[in-house]
């Protein structure tokens, strides 16, 4: 089979015109994309140099899902750009050594760019999706090549920037940055194609969008929550999943609170003669799904007051759940001495569902889901 050359590629719609314009856009997605990322990471740590806020309650709601949009809507832009650019893959390497140089760090980034491009959009959706047909973390491995996508990008926006700023000034039919070959026109106009492209990353946006903003829920067919759940709240992992279906529900279930040599046991009854606060507070996920919930309980901090816990000490909040990379969190500072952050006991005035922490459960204001820890039988004073 022969190898195309750069020749075989006469469609006037290949041109910089066009990737210069589309790129612009997958740029900002991916701009966004990483910082919402970097959120996310951050407020997952153990570690916050800096303490991560409590407010807005919504702001975690808000940054995830938004990591989650612009992530979708980069696909399509994704592929419209790679079929703008393959021809260049065909280009004979550029003569003498800077412009060899300038070639090199082109191709290179774009090879770079491309796979971690792939990378991080085909693992984001299947997170999305919670399929997980690899063995590595997700987190981390997520996490690192982000660096590596935005370090390609920045040195490829770096080599091509002259190109770039001269495409985007001009106007979409200037054919000065076109290669020689392209010349015939293509099924679409130029402003066609980036109007079919623009499109498409808007359908799949609104297919996607309702997991987080509830009134689009209707029309978002590819949403990874519907919002259905037990009590009207979507549920990520039910107690049978967890293994915890015989412990939450038995009688001799005990709440420890411990601080120093201090420890108190609560029943779940002991818990409810407490003084009880309710609150509305959203469930945010990494995987991109929001929900308010009305939720009532006792206030963390008034169950380490019962030790003597002092303000400014992070929490260790432990669940039955007996395996998995979540049963014992760290609640920091600013959340456990938040007077929003409850051990709920109720969700919109109903007891807890156990597939949504019965017996009890931590719910904070802008935490990541993950760490709202359900079926809780442990709170300590971090060391």
């Amino acid at each position: 089979m022969r190898i195309p050359s750069e020749a075989d590629f006469a469609s006037r719609l290949r041109s910089a015109a066009v990737t210069a314009r589309v790129g612009l856009w997958l740029g900002v997605c991916f701009g966004i994309c990483f910082v919402t990322g970097l959120v996310s990471h951050y407020a997952q740590n153990a570690d916050h140099p800096i303490a991560f806020p409590a407010s807005p309650v919504w702001g975690y709601r808000v940054t995830q899902g938004l990591h989650v949009t612009t992530g979708t809507a980069a696909v399509p832009l994704l592929l419209v750009k790679l079929w703008t650019v393959y021809p260049r893959l065909f280009l004979r390497p550029a003569r003498g050594a800077r412009r060899l140089l300038l070639d090199a760090l082109e191709r290179g980034s774009i090879g770079v760019l491309v796979a971690a491009a792939v990378f991080q959009l085909a693992t984001g959706l299947a997170n999305a999706a919670q399929w997980y047909p690899w063995s590595f973390s997700f987190r981390s491995t997520h996490y690192a090549i982000a660096w590596v996508a935005i370090g390609a990008l920045l040195l490829h926006v770096a080599v091509k920037l002259p190109v770039i700023r001269g495409a985007l000034a001009a106007g979409v039919e200037d054919t000065a940055y076109d290669r020689p070959s392209a010349t015939e026109p293509g099924v679409l106009s130029r402003r066609g194609l980036l109007r079919t492209a623009w499109l498409a990353a808007g359908v799949a946006v609104l297919a996607t969008a309702g997991s987080t903003v509830p009134v689009l829920r209707r029309v978002s067919v590819l949403g990874v929550r519907s919002g259905d759940g037990p009590m009207g709240m979507p549920v990520n992992k039910s107690a049978a999943a967890a293994g915890v279906t015989a412990s939450a529900t038995s009688a001799d279930y005990r709440l420890t609170v411990a601080h120093g040599g201090r420890e108190v046991a609560l029943t779940r009854a002991d818990l409810a003669a407490m003084p009880q606060s309710t609150r509305t507070l959203p469930i945010a996920c990494v995987e991109g799904w929001s929900a308010n919930g009305t939720w009532t309980g006792v206030p963390v901090r008034d169950l380490l007051d019962l030790v003597g816990a002092p303000r400014g000490a992070d929490v260790l909040v432990s669940s039955l759940q007996e395996s998995g990379p979540y049963t014992t969190i760290v609640l920091h500072a600013s959340f456990a001495d938040d007077e929003r952050t409850l051990l709920a006991l109720a969700l919109g005035g109903e007891p807890l569902a156990i597939d949504h922490g019965y017996p009890a459960r931590v719910i904070a204001p802008d935490r990541p889901g993950v760490l709202q820890t359900k079926w809780v039988r442990r709170i300590e004073v971090a060391a």
